[in-house]
């Protein structure tokens, strides 16, 4: 492992920051297509881009947002890792005194065929060698937290809630197909759940997305589910309050990334003390937004192009 010199002393002084998040990072390698390829084909590209991806969705998302974010995760000692550090903590601002340079291990790399609104995925990579409860051993000073959960312990998200952050989480897809519910026992130390339809069916062992909000909300205190094209839907256990809200209709081009997108919408409007409607909205709002470019991280808006929705609705971005 080897650390940045400039950060060697990155456990003696955390900067105060609005919202760390951790989780598996890659190089997004992502490619438009008119239809899907076929074996024995060739298929040539409408358009492509490289991006950061997987966690740095996130972490680019809420940057752009102007909210301070810090991103905990391991980058290969290679040339893709070198590019990925570059591009998020000078070009995207993103405090990365948490995050590690791993010698002798690859950055992860996805390919994302984007075509007829959707996208398939070809991903490789292996563990990192630091997991989260390694880089965030003691929590850093943030308003909220932002984590994948799954088949892995996350001992460091209740030491973080209990320093006060709020804590967000979201899941990936199951490779397996096996959706262990033992998973959502992690819910116990978790403010804000947002998986998509697919995983919030999945792991509670229901049918449709309402079925699993209700099931949801009994483990957590807030239940978010996004569904691509039919938008989302969201329940406040605390209040009783339930939420649908329909996606806005935009011409898709890639939905990669898009789930972290609105996820990252939904925890900066929280942090802005948007009503739990004008949450959904806004994440809404900021996914619809992504899909209409190429690229995960690089498809997220900045904070400026937002300002006519914000108006609009009545709400207005604040310090976090």
């Amino acid at each position: 492992m080897t650390p940045p010199a400039d950060e060697a002393h990155q456990h003696q002084h955390q900067p105060h920051l609005d919202v760390m998040v951790s989780g598996l990072l890659f190089q997004d390698l992502v490619f438009g297509l008119p239809t899907a390829p076929r074996p024995g084909t060739e298929v040539w590209a409408s358009g492509y881009t490289e991006s950061p991806g997987g966690i740095a969705n996130f972490a680019v998302a809420l940057s752009r947002l102007g909210l301070a974010t810090g991103l905990a995760a391991c980058f290969g000692a290679d040339d893709r890792g070198d590019r990925l550090w570059r591009t998020l903590r000078e070009t995207e601002g993103i405090d990365l005194s948490r995050s590690a340079r791993i010698d002798g291990w690859a950055t992860p790399l996805t390919v994302a065929l984007a075509y007829d609104d959707d996208r398939a995925l070809v991903t490789h990579g292996g563990t990192p060698p630091l997991s989260a409860d390694d880089l965030l051993a003691v929590p850093p000073d943030t308003k909220a937290v932002a984590a994948h959960i799954g088949p892995w312990p996350n001992e460091w998200l209740p030491k973080a809630r209990a320093n006060g952050s709020l804590v967000f989480a979201d899941v990936g897809w199951d490779p397996t197909e096996q959706w262990d519910p033992a998973v959502l026992d992690q819910l116990d130390h978790v403010d804000v759940f947002l998986p998509n339809a697919t995983e919030a069916m999945s792991y509670t062992r229901t049918t449709t997305p309402a079925d699993a909000l209700a099931a949801l909300a009994e483990r957590v205190g807030v239940a978010v589910i996004s569904d691509g094209a039919r938008g989302a839907i969201a329940m406040d256990a605390g209040t009783g309050e339930r939420v649908d809200v329909p996606a806005e209709r935009v011409d898709a081009i890639d939905t990669t990334g898009a789930g972290d997108v609105f996820a990252a919408g939904f925890i900066a409007a929280t942090l802005w003390q948007f009503p739990l409607i004008e949450r959904v909205r806004f994440a809404n709002h900021l996914a619809a937004q992504s899909v209409t470019r190429l690229g995960g991280a690089d498809a997220a808006p900045y904070q400026h192009e937002l300002a006519a929705f914000l108006e609009q609705s009545g709400q207005k971005e604040g310090t976090a």
